[in-house]
């Protein structure tokens, strides 16, 4: 099942693409939060303190793949869009030989650096040992993220994101199994949280790549492809390596705050550890739109339709605000059930930074919302260095503010919570200024 989003209605056409996508990626986010819903039950907040940790280092690991990914998506999505499936085949080569390599040489470096990391990181003594435990395992996933990510890319940029959210719902109910089976039924503790995650992806990542292979016309005809240009390379390596750059630096800043958060101690830990997985359910959904908005526009502008990019980019900036303050009002409201879910109500101090933090940083989903649009945007019409400029932006100023504010008493780890939406608006501002300057160039 493909999909043309240069016809039709423009957010009629939008809404039922990025609908799968964003149910795919909550469903994805199960991975994660389903351990760290029984690991914070069942075995303490010291142990979720180190899944937490874990969690956010796997996250950064991850936006590198994700990024090379999503590059590669943008340049499918303007080959489908100017209908040249020869070029697409070509660019289904380049990019799957690129990413396939540099996904092996990430799981090397990530063995090779583990040891490291808890230096990095500032983890605590008593949280150390099973963070590491956890990591060793969830480290022999990474090849099964590739797979997933890739694939799902493919399928997207040709307008299929039913198939992928098929295949992660799968993954997501097999993955919540196994972590009962293994935490309680053997009793394996961190470790086997990261198993049941593992051996998931690898369901996910399997089964779509077979999918791709035996039902995609575009990716099965890649055997007729007989060569490869150097300048299909080029172009393939600039959109991914600039994506990955954007993806990557984000997470590495939140992967700095997180050092910060660990100097804190285990509370902070597991309090920012739950608040992180509350977020990512609560502005993923705008995050994917603004994914779906990307191929919407990468489509359209391979098809040289102005009128209809201009048309969607309206249309989405008043539905991702809208939204984003709808979840903010309910994340502010609920913010200290939503805790108690992941913590036992009797560890207070857990709950109450948690609920802090919720209070503080969720106000304001609308800042994100509208940079995941500016990112998607500049992907879309040939501009990822702009999204990596936006990056640089959001991510230099909440880390920055986070090492100056939470020092000063006034402010503590308040501080760290407070810079995060700052980030945000600066960089909204930042991209606002830049399209409204190159808007005639940018759009061809």
């Amino acid at each position: 099942m493909d999909g043309d989003l240069t016809k039709g209605p423009v957010m009629g056409s939008m809404l039922k693409f990025a609908v799968p996508m964003i149910l795919g990626n909550l469903l994805q986010q199960c991975y994660n939060v389903a351990d760290t819903l029984i690991v914070g039950k069942f075995l303490g907040s010291n142990a979720l303190a180190a899944v937490g940790s874990a969690f956010t280092l796997m996250t950064f690991l991850t936006s590198i793949l994700l990024g090379l990914c999503m590059g590669s998506g943008a340049v499918f999505s303007i080959r489908y869009g100017q209908q040249d499936m020869e070029g697409l085949r070509e660019s289904i080569w380049a990019s799957f030989a690129l990413i396939a390599g540099l996904t092996l040489l990430l799981n090397i470096l990530a063995f090779a650096a583990l040891d490291g990391i808890r230096v990095f990181l500032k983890v605590p003594e008593e949280v150390w040992g099973g963070m590491r435990e956890y990591l060793l395992v969830v480290f022999c996933g990474i090849s099964a993220t590739f797979l997933y990510n890739y694939f799902a890319a493919f399928l997207r940029a040709v307008g299929n994101s039913l198939v992928p959210l098929v295949f992660l719902a799968s993954s997501a109910g097999l993955n919540i199994v196994l972590d009962l089976w293994y935490v309680l039924g053997l009793g394996q503790g961190v470790a086997g949280a990261a198993k049941a995650t593992v051996i998931a992806q690898y369901g996910s990542g399997i089964g779509i790549a077979v999918y791709a292979l035996l039902r995609c016309p575009q990716f099965s005809g890649i055997w007729g492809c007989r060569k490869v240009r150097g300048a299909c390379v080029k172009e393939i390596a600039g959109f991914s390596v600039l994506t990955c750059v954007q993806q990557s630096v984000m997470n590495l800043g939140i992967l700095m705050v997180q050092g910060l958060v660990n100097s804190f101690g285990p509370a902070i830990m597991a309090a920012f550890a739950a608040a992180v997985k509350i977020d990512a359910f609560a502005y993923m959904p705008v995050q994917d739109f603004g994914n779906a908005f990307s191929t919407f526009i990468a489509q359209n502008y391979g098809a040289k339709k102005k009128e209809r990019i201009r048309e969607g980019l309206k249309g989405a900036v008043a539905a991702a605000v809208v939204f984003s303050m709808a979840v903010s009002g309910a994340v502010f409201v609920f913010a200290q059930p939503l805790m108690e879910l992941f913590i036992d109500r009797a560890e207070t101090e857990v709950v109450r930074e948690g609920v802090r933090y919720l209070r503080i940083e969720g106000v304001f989903y609308s800042g994100i919302g509208c940079l995941f649009l500016l990112y998607g945007l500049y992907r879309a019409v040939g501009r990822p260095g702009m999204s990596v400029v936006l990056t640089v932006i959001s991510l230099g100023t909440r880390v920055l503010l986070a090492y100056l504010l939470s020092p000063v008493p006034a402010f503590g780890v308040a501080g760290i919570w407070w810079a995060i939406p700052i980030g945000w608006f600066l960089a909204d501002a930042a991209g606002i200024c830049y399209y409204r300057k190159e808007r005639g160039r940018l759009l061809g």
